[in-house]
């Protein structure tokens, strides 16, 4: 991961570094916020693949050059096998979308289906809570 921070902020000093060319020779507005949000986008990566990297601690198998690929086995992750969240999230990103062209009041109706699908896509694995005396009503 040493690598991959490396790239990704050289990337954002380089994208800093045209954008300051491309104001000095006369650009326009919207390429020189372009350019710069590209830039933090980048620094955003950076930072985020840095971050990671030191709350490890070990160097990561690609970074060392005689690590085999067997030594960047084991898990991953946990990644939902199946989920139908991302459908409804999109459906409502779309409607916010049509929301703006069409009036305000899709907007909201589109914005509260979207805080609502967002709440079940992240609770979807959420455990109940098997004590009786925890439940309301007792």
């Amino acid at each position: 991961m040493k690598v991959n921070w490396q790239l990704f902020v050289g990337l954002s000093v380089f994208y800093v570094i045209m954008t300051v060319v491309y104001w000095y020779v006369g650009g326009e507005a919207v390429g020189i916020t372009g350019m710069l949000l590209a830039a933090c986008l980048a620094g955003m990566v950076g930072f985020y693949l840095w971050f990671t990297q030191k709350r490890i601690g070990t160097i990561m198998p690609a970074d060392n050059l005689t690590a085999e690929i067997a030594d960047g086995a084991g898990e991953l992750g946990f990644y939902s096998p199946h989920s139908w969240w991302p459908l409804p999230v999109a459906a409502s990103a779309i409607a916010i979308g049509f929301g703006l062209i069409i009036g305000w009041w899709l907007t909201l109706i589109a914005v509260a289906a979207l805080v609502i699908s967002i709440i079940g896509w992240v609770t979807e694995y959420e455990k109940p809570i098997d004590d009786p005396s925890m439940t309301v009503g007792h």
